[in-house]
């Protein structure tokens, strides 16, 4: 039996519903025409900030994916509802368009040593080039740049002592190795590597999952099962697409025979899922841009949704993100099939021209992600939501519980 908790709507500084509407209907239904998207100026970080204390944050993902609690946000009545995951697919209305994100996270976190800029390449068969390494390093891979020369965009630490020049090295025998080529506008590195038979393979063997900073501890070999969703195919993720963590083929063949239409997507989730929003007024934040794909069936089943006044619903933010990123580039509510850059910057005043409900876990304070959420549903609603979730110890972030927002 789920309890219901009536929200009252508090004043805001700018419109938290962008999507007014009767009976709690609130996807789009018009055809592939423009929009307008307003430009809301004046939003500050602090705006989105929570308190949230430091046991809720799940360090373990639990035995049964589906036994996540899952809250439930109405953007009509502003209504919660405390429920199980395992309902989810009764949920979903019988006519809806579920989409997921099927990246594949790869273990993208290496641990290694550098030398300085005149030391020599580190051989196996000699010991004493071992002496040219001068400490500890981590490296975090964010994205391919290009396969030959083999090139990575990267965040370091420690990020000051890592200069162009540097030369890395991975494995007991430096198994991988890579050069620093040039510094980002975010902070990143770019790197290159050597060249190797396989360099996948020794990734694989040599790389640790890329586990988010505030599960504070080592990433175990469980993870590398459940920090992947159950239907990942594209490989290419430094983060998992977290709402989909939660997805069992049990609560999927339950969504397929209730005959709910799924789609796919890709969006390799890098630097501007979890880059840190460090400007004082939201406006002022560039976000990161991330690699998306989607396929000429997807968007043909996408496109007749909308068309037909049919919801889609969002599995994840890395979808909204795709979706909402392709229709942007249109400037209407169509999507086109193909490859493309997720640069959006979701925050309130957002037009959304594709999406109608979303799944997603809780998220950051001040984070770019908290901010998408608000522009979805309205600000106070949100973070009352987040309020009641701390109030009813739900499970935070990553390995946490989830909400369904419609």
């Amino acid at each position: 039996m789920s309890s219901v908790v009536h929200l009252q709507q508090n004043h805001k500084r700018w419109s938290d519903n962008p999507w007014p509407t009767s009976g709690g209907e609130t996807f789009q239904t018009s055809r592939c025409t423009a929009g307008r998207n307003p430009i809301i100026s004046g939003v500050l970080v602090s705006d989105f900030n929570y308190l949230l204390p430091e046991e809720l944050i799940a360090q373990q993902p639990l035995e049964d994916r589906a036994a996540s609690r899952l809250l439930r946000l109405n953007r009509g009545t502003n209504e919660l509802e405390d429920r199980q995951f395992r309902d989810f697919p009764d949920l979903l209305k019988p006519d809806d368009l579920l989409v997921f994100n099927n990246t594949r996270v790869f273990p993208a976190r290496l641990y290694g040593g550098r030398s300085g800029n005149r030391a020599q390449p580190l051989s196996p068969a000699n010991r004493a080039s071992r002496a040219f390494l001068r400490g500890a390093i981590e490296v975090l891979l964010t994205r391919q740049l290009s396969p030959e020369p083999n090139d990575w965009e990267c965040l370091v630490r420690p990020g000051r002592k890592i200069r162009v020049g540097e030369r890395l090295f991975f494995g007991e025998h430096g198994e991988l190795q890579a050069e620093v080529i040039a510094h980002g506008s975010f902070g990143e590195r770019r790197i290159r590597f050597h060249p190797v038979a396989d360099f996948f393979a020794d990734l694989e063997r040599l790389g640790h999952v890329p586990l988010p900073p505030y599960i504070v501890r080592e990433d175990q070999p469980a993870d590398r099962d459940r920090y992947q969703t159950i239907y990942a195919r594209e490989k290419g993720s430094v983060a998992a697409p977290t709402a989909g963590l939660h997805f069992t083929p049990e609560i999927l063949a339950r969504i397929q025979d209730r005959g709910i239409e799924t789609a796919w997507i890709t969006l390799h989730v890098g630097l501007g899922t979890f880059q840190p929003v460090r400007a004082e007024r939201v406006e002022d934040h560039k976000l990161h841009h991330e690699s998306y794909s989607i396929s000429t069936e997807g968007a043909a089943a996408m496109n007749q949704a909308l068309d037909s006044g049919r919801r889609i619903v969002a599995v994840g933010t890395t979808t909204v993100r795709a979706l909402e990123s392709s229709a942007a580039q249109l400037g209407t509510s169509c999507l086109r099939p193909g490859k493309g850059e997720a640069g959006i910057f979701i925050y309130p005043g957002h037009q959304f021209r594709v999406v109608g409900a979303l799944l997603t876990n809780f998220h950051l304070p001040q984070s770019s992600l908290l901010m998408l959420i608000s522009a979805f549903a309205g600000t106070q609603p949100v973070l009352d939501a987040y309020g009641h979730a701390v109030r009813e110890r739900y499970r935070f972030y990553s390995y946490g519980d989830c909400m369904f927002v419609e």
